[in-house]
């Protein structure tokens, strides 16, 4: 069989988040790879999906079998009109679609020894133990990475054969470490010790370390990697620096990653002697467990030429009397196999789920990448993983209900492998569904199809609604598998949801593109909410995650939601009364959109990102701001008193730098942006260091230049270096831009024309930056003099034509990624820090969350579990999971979700799912009526009452004011204090209410005020525990 060779051109904008994972190299070696994948059923169909979305070079599918109904439960290639058709065959066109980059081809012999001579690697799933031998054999024999992937029901296996001597290049997901140095010893050994802020390093002993950026003792720049040894005190033992130069200053230490060389057996080897994947004694026991599960099941299927029927006793008992009757494995103490476990797969190893193969799909097609790219350490060499926790321990399904669908018009149904594991009233339960899905981005997408192949929502008056409000850009295609090409720029929840309806035709998806955050509480109210069953969450930022969250607890709805980072990933779930609320990191949260200090940003930078942040300031103020400024300007002239003090340092930059009048030409710019250039990295360091000068000392003694505070040192202009002349063509072209002049990309001509401009006048520079200077540290006022000067310029500028203000973009064609990444670069060489490149700034700056596919294919399976679960209903806290996934690190942690954390007031309990209700009554209740019912019934002493924002009730109030508020209808006062009118059918308001006598942590239950006509009862014993010891504990809520 011929492979065609792969293209080599790297598609950058396509693969952006991916390459922020795997790095250029890696991906490199991705795309001129040829794969050999045979078994195209649920799991194999996620392999591919996978790996062509990753962009591999080519993909060789193979299945000799035919489309079967039980197949349409996992593969979501395949359709009814499928059925008996080839697998491969019927799923290649698809494949082909979502990456035109990729080859796809399919293969329809018998795989042979020449055949595998073809590929890096080979991959078998649903194959027989049989094939897999022969396979296995060959593969390693040639040096062919070799896998094998199965999932059987609730239970998955992976191996790995990469061969005896695999080398990984680059074993880690971390960035290599790099600190800045603060002094080096000369000796034998010559110690290193770090600056302040980088002593807590990482560094272990034995580490490889290189050395930049050092002055004096230069011999260390670039030399060959060496050895450190970590002193008790921190610093860094770094051999013999006797004969080198007495070191001066600065410079830094960079961590060299080591190559490691892996092992691996032979399947026949590897199968009596398996080396298993896991983190304690425990989930080694259960692995091996599942080992001769596996090896059972191949041999019961070897014996009857078909997979134990589901949950049918008969068969069971065989797979465990095979299992009993394995030879023992070799290198382990022969333990009894646990028999109810061994009982329990074999009862339900016949399906086949959309979850699993989704999580199994993801670790294979990592571990592909990884043998192609020699990077992160591969598999060592079994890993399994079980889901058993999915089925109910009271009631477990019965062979009647799980046995294939057969009518007279049907042979079958597509949840057939489905219902093999759950029942038939188990699906018939999940299609009445009503779910709301938020977010189709790269984990939307993914679990909008396990939604449509488990059938959620999918008959009666079931559903799933999807809300997503951004469109879809190109660099999402390669992780968010249900968009194509021709759909850039569309709404991703409509595209999304259309293609889900696409892969289970009785799916009913209804999309939204109105974001989910307060100013749409009208759309998302309680209506809505009261018609959803449950809700997921797929969203990249906590804040967002918060709000959700917040609506999930105030309603009373499972929530599951899910995140990724590169390799990592976790996935949650949150039921109400049973498990804690979500939380989520609340210092990520509280930080996420956090500017740095302006002070250590733009005077004391310590790090590459504080320059950074620098920079996209600059951007800002230079060719946002100022514009804007000036256009407000030219239509409503005003006195500069009258502006704030950021608006008017921005106009003293613009407008009183070397360029004082309008730009003309492209050479006008050209001047203005290298008087830029001086008066940031030459002029301005000068100013700075004049009014704290390189010895200056605070008045405890120590000096002020020390710790996080990096001494500068002022550039000079060179246009042989690139960053120089990068920056000057960037602001240049920006600022043309702005002024509708024409630009110029030629670097060369720029060049030439900076050899013949003459430097901008220092006078001029210095006093701008002197005001800088002044504005930025003083609260005074502009003098007269200043600010009559600006304002004869401004006249000048205001009489010009308007100009236009510059919105960053993260385009690289535009300049504005060239400015702040040389802005930052020239920045970091002020301030001896080093610096990044510019795809970490480009990342930095848009705050670019690394993504792969394979994390949020995985995430997503691992919430399809959960999600069984939920549906089930009535499930202990001991059956839910919360997950941990590092696939870089082959980790998957699974643990039980903590309880709600009960809080106590008096005799009163309560969880943060419980509230206090209180009907309004007819006629509706007073507010005063309403605290003399909290008190008489909860025994709370309100001190403070608010709807939102809105404070209604405060015990400081005078008795006047407080006499105003009491005597109102409870809706009247919040319509008088908000301004706002209730919207129409409004069933409660949520009030919050802080009482006496409480302790700071007590956060009390939110108080909801029912309009709703009904009889007024106390809240409900099941909802809320109260142990009042009076007789009101047996009353009903009085009325008034």
């Amino acid at each position: 069989m011929d492979i065609l060779e792969p293209s080599m051109l790297l598609d950058e904008e396509l693969y952006s988040r991916q390459l922020y994972v795997l790095g250029p190299l890696a991906m490199q070696r991705i795309q001129t790879a040829k794969v050999l994948l045979s078994g195209l059923q649920g799991l194999g169909a996620e392999i591919a999906k996978n790996l062509v979305l990753m962009g591999v070079g080519s993909l060789t599918l193979h299945d000799p079998h035919p489309t079967c109904w039980s197949d349409l439960a996992a593969q979501f290639f395949l359709s009814e009109k499928d059925l008996e058709k080839n697998r491969a065959d019927a799923s290649q066109k698809c494949l082909a679609q979502l990456n035109e980059a990729v080859q796809v081809f399919v293969y329809t012999g018998d795989i042979t020894e020449d055949l595998l001579l073809n590929f890096q690697v080979v991959v078998l799933t649903a194959s027989n133990l049989e094939e897999q031998l022969k396979v296995g054999t060959l593969c390693h024999k040639h040096g062919v990475c070799f896998l094998v992937a199965d999932t059987r029901g609730l239970v998955g296996q992976l191996f790995c054969d990469f061969g005896e001597n695999f080398t990984v290049q680059d074993p880690t997901e971390a960035e290599p470490l790099t600190a800045a140095i603060q002094d080096i010893s000369q000796g034998s050994p010559g110690i290193l010790t770090l600056r302040r802020e980088d002593n807590r390093h990482s560094f272990c002993d034995g580490d490889l370390v290189t050395f930049s950026g050092i002055e004096g003792m230069v011999e260390l720049n670039g030399c060959s990697p060496r050895p450190i040894h970590v002193q008790e005190d921190g610093s860094l033992d770094i051999g013999d620096t006797t004969t080198f130069s007495r070191y001066l200053h600065g410079g830094v230490i960079t961590e060299v990653k080591r190559s490691k060389t892996v092992t691996h057996k032979p399947l026949d080897i590897a199968l009596l002697q398996p080396q298993v994947v896991a983190q304690n004694h425990q989930q080694a026991r259960r692995a091996h467990l599942l080992h001769q599960v596996f090896r059972a099941l191949h041999k019961f299927q070897n014996l009857h030429g078909r997979l134990p029927r589901p949950w049918d006793p008969v068969d069971a008992k065989i797979v465990v009397g095979l299992a009993q009757a394995l030879e023992p494995l070799k290198g382990r103490e022969e333990e009894p196999l646990d028999e109810a476990l061994l009982w329990t797969i074999a009862l339900s190893s016949a399906g086949g789920l959309s979850p699993m193969a989704a999580i199994l799909g993801a670790m294979a097609a990592q571990e592909v990448l990884k043998a192609i790219s020699r990077k992160f350490m591969p598999v060592d060499q079994w890993l399994y993983f079980d889901a058993l926790d999915c089925l109910p321990e009271d009631c477990l399904p019965n062979p009647e209900d799980c046995a294939p669908v057969r009518s007279e018009k049907r042979r079958g149904c597509r949840y057939d492998g489905q219902i093999a594991v759950f029942g038939a009233g188990f699906q018939e339960k999940l299609s009445l569904q009503h779910y709301f899905l938020v977010g189709t981005g790269a984990i939307g997408c993914e679990l909008l199809k396990d939604f449509a192949l488990m059938g959620l929502g999918a008959g009666g008056c079931g559903g799933v609604t999807v809300a997503d409000m951004d469109h879809i850009e190109r660099s999402n295609l390669s992780r968010q598998f249900l968009f194509r090409t021709q759909d850039i720029g569309r709404p991703k929840a409509e595209v999304a949801a259309a293609a889900a309806q696409k892969l289970n035709p009785d799916l009913r998806v209804t999309s939204l593109t109105q974001p989910l955050d307060p100013t749409t509480e009208h759309i998302y109210g309680e209506n809505f909410f009261s018609h959803v069953d449950g809700v997921v969450a797929a969203l990249d930022s906590f804040s967002a995650r918060h709000y959700v969250a917040t609506r999930c607890t105030q309603y009373l709805k499972p929530l599951l939601e899910a995140g990724t980072q590169g390799t990592r990933g976790s996935a949650s779930v949150f039921i109400p009364h049973v498990t804690e609320v979500y939380s989520g990191p609340a210092s990520a949260a509280a930080s996420e959109d956090a500017p740095h200090p302006v002070c250590t940003g733009w005077h004391f930078p310590s790090t590459a990102e504080h320059t950074l942040q620098w920079a996209r300031n600059e951007f800002e103020e230079l060719f946002r701001l100022s514009a804007e400024t000036i256009n407000c300007y030219q239509q409503a002239p005003t006195s500069l008193a009258d502006m704030d003090r950021p608006q008017t340092l921005t106009l003293l930059r613009l407008v009183l730098g070397v360029l004082r009048v309008h730009p003309q030409t492209w050479q006008d710019c050209v001047v203005w942006a290298l008087g830029q250039w001086q008066l940031c990295f030459h002029y301005g360091i000068i100013q700075l260091l004049r009014h704290f000068p390189p010895d200056k000392m605070l008045e405890d003694g120590t000096p002020f230049w020390s710790g996080s505070k990096h001494c500068p040192q002022p550039l000079e202009f060179d246009t042989n270096q690139d960053m120089d002349l990068l920056y000057v063509l960037a602001a240049a072209n920006l600022y043309a831009q702005m002024h509708g002049i024409p630009g110029s990309p030629d670097q060369t001509a720029l060049r030439e024309l900076l050899k013949l401009l003459p430097q901008p006048d220092p006078q001029h520079l210095a006093s701008t930056f002197a005001s800088n200077l002044e504005l930025t540290w003083a609260s005074t006022e502009f003098g007269p003099e200043l600010l009559k000067e600006l304002q004869e310029a401004l006249e000048v500028w205001g009489k010009g034509p308007p100009l236009k203000p510059l919105m960053f973009q993260k385009d690289d064609s535009n300049f504005h990624m060239d400015f702040v990444t040389a802005a930052a670069s020239l920045r970091c060489q002020n301030y001896r820090i080093p610096p990044v490149d510019c795809s970490q700034s480009k990342r930095i700056v848009d705050q670019i969350i690394p993504a792969i596919a394979t994390t949020t294919a995985a995430v997503a399976g691992l919430l399809g579990l959960e999600l069984y679960k939920v549906v089930y209903g009535s499930r202990p806290l001991g059956a839910f999971r919360h997950s941990y996934l590092h696939l870089a690190e082959n980790n998957l942690m699974r643990w039980v979700p903590s309880p709600p954390t009960t809080q106590t007031f008096n005799c009163l309990k309560w969880t943060s799912w419980d509230r206090l209700k209180v009907p309004a009554g007819q006629p509706e209740r007073t507010l005063e009526s309403l605290l003399a019912h909290l008190q008489e019934q909860y025994g709370l002493r309100v001190r403070m009452l608010l709807y939102g924002p809105a404070l209604l009730y405060s015990a400081r109030w005078s008795s006047q004011k407080q006499a105003q508020h009491l005597s109102l209808r409870v809706t009247e006062l919040v319509q008088r204090v908000t301004g706002q009118v209730p919207e129409p059918g409004l069933q409660v308001l949520v009030l919050e209410l802080s009482c006496e006598g409480e302790e700071d942590k007590t956060a009390f239950p939110p108080l909801h005020y029912e309009l709703c006509d009904k009889p007024a009862t106390a809240p409900p014993l099941g909802s809320m525990e109260i142990c009042l010891k009076t007789l009101h504990l047996e009353r009903t809520a009085d009325t008034q």
